[in-house]
């Protein structure tokens, strides 16, 4: 029963952003199916993370330079998921959909990670531990993935209408703006006192309402005499 309840702690606030955020592309929706299977292609890729990161944990020494392999296989993890799932589909046709599906893998891979994170206290019969665990990944962690993921989306919106050459350096650069976001967050909380775990909230959140303003830039992004670039 153990696994049902992290489960269902991974998954519910998950599912509740990922509501808040399909409500973005609410004019034109992307199709249920594709929504779901980009967010358990998220979850999946996290078993691939978990593997190369226990790689990285036993050949880098150095914990700063550790959080930052972490973060970076993370990332590049779960822009391939959506790169393989839905990055290629004929349903991604206007610039706010890369957001909307780089935001659903990194919700999927935030919700079966939160799970994890929370079954370990679980186990030992911690439930108080676990509670405090899933509010502060709720909190953190999952929109630490949405804004890094997204971050990625931006990007790739933005050059959207534009050639293949722009859109490579445009894509490169979302990727390493996510990792480096990523790995910021993680060095930030290697000293966990509350001070600093409050101040580092505050900045996610307020990347989050960037995040909001990133969204509506990308919804105005128009293709030059009403066709796309080559």
């Amino acid at each position: 029963m153990n696994i049902v309840y992290a489960l269902l702690a991974g998954l519910l606030p998950a599912l509740l952003w990922l509501i808040f955020w399909l409500r973005e592309d609410n004019l034109h929706p992307e199709p249920r199916s594709l929504v779901a299977g980009t967010f358990l292609s998220g979850m999946v890729v996290v078993v691939i993370a978990v593997f190369l990161e226990k790689y990285a944990a036993d050949v880098i020494l150095d914990e700063k330079y550790r959080y930052i392999a972490w973060a970076a296989i993370e990332e590049i993890v779960k822009f391939l998921a959506v790169a393989l799932i839905a990055l290629k589909s004929r349903y991604m046709d206007e610039p706010v959909d890369a957001m909307i599906y780089c935001i659903t893998v990194a919700l999927g891979f935030a919700a079966l990670e939160n799970a994890l994170f929370i079954l370990s206290p679980l186990d030992t019969g911690d439930i108080t531990r676990s509670i405090v665990t899933g509010n502060m990944r709720f909190i953190g962690a999952t929109l630490v993935h949405t804004v890094c993921s997204a971050a990625v989306g931006f990007m790739i919106g933005l050059t959207f209408y534009k050639n293949a050459f722009l859109k490579a350096i445009s894509l490169l650069f979302g990727v390493i703006l996510a990792i480096a976001l990523h790995a910021g967050f993680n060095l930030s909380i290697i000293n966990e006192t509350v001070t600093n775990t409050l101040k580092v909230f505050g900045w996610v959140w307020l990347a989050v309402v960037i995040l909001i303003i990133l969204f509506e830039e990308v919804k105005g992004i128009m293709p030059k005499s009403g066709a796309r670039e080559a």
